[in-house]
């Protein structure tokens, strides 16, 4: 009898000690995703233009002085032609003029180049002093440009009847004189160039051109 309690004090203690599950969990972070670096430039690529520096271009940027005059030349009547003389270059002092003459229908039927010397050279006939100052040098050119085509140098006829020939003008010939003075009605037209070079030109019906009678 004193087994039984016994036994039955083991019974009841294995009861109570049923085994307990262990459940183990792991946590994985993901990894963060590497930063995004700036992409490096494809080879054999230009870097942006620099536009700072930039700087407009013009095709008149070299033109100095325009001088424009309309007056009949290669005909004594109905439209005129068109004389213009355009003054370019970095400066007055270094500037070129080319002097064209247009006739009604747009051929250009005289042009002639006039370096900066042509149109200064007779300035010393009216200096006070030994030499003359940049600044008034700038100015009788500008004047010499701005009285290019003067009214009064306009002449008619371009050859007179008592003309004598010019043996010293180069491409004039005795034939081409003579018809000119046989046509009371042509226009000749004067200007300087250098400092004693007073030319005249005229327009030949002979031979269908401007050319220098004197």
């Amino acid at each position: 009898m004193r087994l039984f309690p016994l036994l039955l004090l083991l019974l009841l203690a294995a009861c109570n000690t049923a085994p307990t599950a262990t459940t183990e969990t792991t946590t994985e972070t993901a990894a963060a995703p590497p930063a995004a670096q700036p992409a490096a430039p494809a080879a054999g690529a230009l870097p942006p233009p620099d536009t700072a520096r930039a700087k407009a271009v013009s095709a008149l940027g070299d033109t100095l002085r325009v001088v424009r005059q309309r007056h009949n030349f290669s005909r004594s009547e109905g439209p005129a032609d068109a004389f213009r003389l355009v003054f370019r270059g970095p400066s007055v002092l270094k500037g070129t003029a080319e002097f064209t003459i247009t006739d009604p229908s747009g051929q250009v039927i005289f042009r002639e180049m006039l370096t900066e010397p042509d149109l200064e050279a007779a300035l010393v006939y009216e200096l006070k002093t030994p030499t003359a100052t940049p600044a008034e040098r700038e100015a009788y050119v500008l004047r010499r440009i701005d009285q290019f085509f003067q009214p009064a140098q306009f002449q008619t006829p371009a050859v007179g009847p008592q003309a004598t020939f010019p043996g010293n003008v180069e491409n004039l010939d005795q034939t081409t004189w003579a018809d000119l003075k046989r046509r009371p009605g042509t226009i000749g037209f004067d200007y300087l160039k250098g400092k004693e070079d007073r030319q005249r030109l005229a327009w030949s019906p002979l031979k269908k051109q401007t050319i220098r009678v004197r």
